[in-house]
């Protein structure tokens, strides 16, 4: 008995010994890494992980800063704030080993986040097309001075410590792969300002607004409860949803592969004849001709354990936390379309989404920039307009812009939720960004109302935002097979009697204001302005840009959400996994 004690004890202290005799190497997560770009003129967090009591040293340029690793192993130093340069630096880190990152610049880094208008990227290399200027982008998109960083898609129940991802120097084949209004927003920010620009794309198509939100912060919010306890939901319901993972993988496979043979032929037969006729039609000046759809949907994987990419927090706590706190100048952000269903709350929930991160970031407000919802055929019911509403109203919270694609739609194809004129709303990102991040005094908006009188049997509509002047304009990119825009009068404005009854207006211009009137009102009392899902509205400043909608009745939407589906609730109570 005695011997087994010593030997389990030699076996102990020789497995002690060796562990003893690891070293942990210092490790950063994948946000640090050559050809980065870092925020200049703001304390620079840089992080990692070490031996617990590890000193770490962080070196770049002539500045240095120290820490040991605390008893977990983390370590956080924060550099001075570094002076804008395009002169290429090294990073060292330095503790028991030691890790160089090279060709390191010194200047502004943008997160570039949303859905698939974000995600769709410069060269079409996704489903979603390509730029409509992509033939002569992509060849010219080489500047040293701008970089990329793409986040790969994750889904988490809580927040995670890395991504996968890495930095790259602007050239032909990585700007095709990058989202093509980040692009154009930074090229447009490189060549004005003349600082290096990095671009951190964190997005994921057809994603809501609070799947990019914490669950810290959703719950500071009570109007978005129903969020809280979707999430708690997908809490409770992962062991379950776990083990019948597997069983769903191989059933979508099995699917998915009698869909190739059985459907996808005749479908992609159908869809090569189409484009031939949809591009006879362009040449012709006619409609598109309605575009063919398989026999049968194609399967589509199973959603996650986690609950999956529209879920509660999940985006949030896989690719906005393990960012945070890289240092930034600020954000762009491209999303509502999965949210405008319920148009009214996102006022409630996109407000608590830039406050989370901003509290979370820990830099202050931020600047951060959004745009307002391009035309798109949503079916009949005008649901778009009331989620425009309530992101011009987040303009409210300070240092937010607000860039509106309302009259940049894919006016052949209005069902393209797509539309290809991606360089425009990057220009107008960057006009949002050079007034609200760098102060620049210049016209970044299009007007915008800002209150009415009623002038007899008319509605005068005074503007903020005017800029050289209001004027009849057009959009500045269309699609050469539609019509272009009127310009003998104004369109777009609809007048009402206290019933809330609107029928088409005239308007015409006087100075700054607008006058808007309609034989069939005599007593006016409201007025709106490109309040339907697909605008063809004309009212413009003079440096060319749209007027936002408005409206100056409070009626509900239409027609109220569709409930949504409860979630199955598990076979047996579940430990809650730590909520942070």
């Amino acid at each position: 008995m005695i011997s087994r004690l010593i030997t389990n004890g030699l076996v102990s202290a020789l497995i002690l010994g060796m562990i003893g005799s690891l070293r942990a190497d210092v490790k950063m997560p994948a946000i640090f890494g050559d050809h980065m770009v870092l925020q200049q003129e703001m304390t620079l967090p840089v992080w990692g992980t070490a031996d617990p009591g590890e000193k770490v040293t962080v070196t770049v340029g002539a500045e240095t800063a120290a820490a040991a690793a605390d008893a977990t192993g983390k370590w956080m130093v924060k550099l001075p704030p570094l002076s804008n340069g395009s002169a290429p630096a090294t990073m060292t880190v330095a503790g028991k080993n030691t890790l160089t990152f090279s060709d390191v610049l010194v200047g502004d880094v943008w997160v570039c986040s949303g859905q698939s208008n974000m995600e769709f990227d410069l060269g079409g290399n996704h489903s979603f097309g390509g730029a409509a200027n992509a033939a002569t982008a992509v060849p010219a998109a080489n500047d040293p001075q701008l970089r990329f960083f793409v986040v790969q898609k994750k889904t988490a129940l809580e927040p995670v410590s890395d991504v996968v991802g890495k930095w790259e120097v602007c050239t032909p084949d990585s700007a095709a792969l990058f989202s093509a209004v980040g692009y154009f927003f930074g090229q447009e920010l490189r060549h004005s300002l003349n600082r290096p620009i990095g671009l951190i794309g964190t997005y994921w198509g057809g994603t809501p607004a609070q799947a990019w939100t914490s669950i810290s912060g959703l719950q500071k919010e009570p109007a978005l409860k129903a969020y809280v306890d979707q999430y708690n939901r997908n809490v409770a319901n992962y062991p379950k949803a776990m083990a019948e993972q597997p069983a769903k993988i191989a059933a979508f496979h099995t699917a998915l592969t009698a869909w190739n043979h059985d459907v996808n032929p005749g479908y992609q037969a159908a869809l090569k004849a189409w484009t031939d006729a949809d591009n006879k039609a362009k040449a012709a000046g006619q409609p598109e001709p309605p575009k063919p759809q398989p026999s049968t949907p194609m399967p589509r994987p199973p959603v996650g354990p986690d609950g999956g990419s529209n879920s509660a927090a999940n985006l949030f706590n896989g690719m906005i936390a393990p960012l945070i706190p890289y240092a930034i100048k600020g954000t762009i952000w491209y999303q509502g379309e999965s949210n405008a269903g319920n148009g009214p709350e996102y006022r409630t929930l996109f407000g608590r989404m830039i406050t989370d991160w901003r509290e979370k970031w820990g830099e202050g407000d931020f600047p951060f920039l959004f745009v307002q919802l391009a035309s798109f055929d949503a079916g009949p019911v005008p649901n778009w307009p009331y989620l425009r509403e309530s992101q011009l109203k987040t303009l409210s919270l300070p240092n937010t812009g607000m860039a509106s694609a309302v009259d940049l739609g894919d006016f052949h194809n209005l069902k393209n939720i797509h539309p290809l004129d991606k360089l425009d709303v990057g220009l107008r990102l960057a006009l949002a960004a050079k007034h609200v991040a760098y102060g620049q005094n210049l016209v970044y908006s299009g007007p915008i109302y800002d209150s009415f009188t009623v002038e007899g049997n008319a509605i005068r509509v005074n503007f903020t935002q005017t800029g050289g002047g209001l004027i009849i304009g057009r959009p500045p990119w269309i699609d050469p097979s539609v019509a272009p825009w009127p310009v003998d009068k104004l369109t777009g404005f609809e007048i009402a009697a206290a019933d809330g009854n609107y029928v088409p207006a005239d308007a015409k211009i006087d100075g700054n204001t607008v006058v808007i009137s309609s034989p069939q009102v005599t007593q006016p009392v409201f007025v709106r302005f490109a309040w339907s899902n697909v605008v063809k509205a004309n009212l413009y400043n003079k440096e060319g840009l749209p007027a936002a909608p408005f409206r100056t009745d409070n009626q509900p939407p239409p027609m109220a959400p569709a409930p949504k589906a409860p979630m199955p609730a598990p076979a047996a109570p579940t430990p809650a996994l730590k909520i942070p």
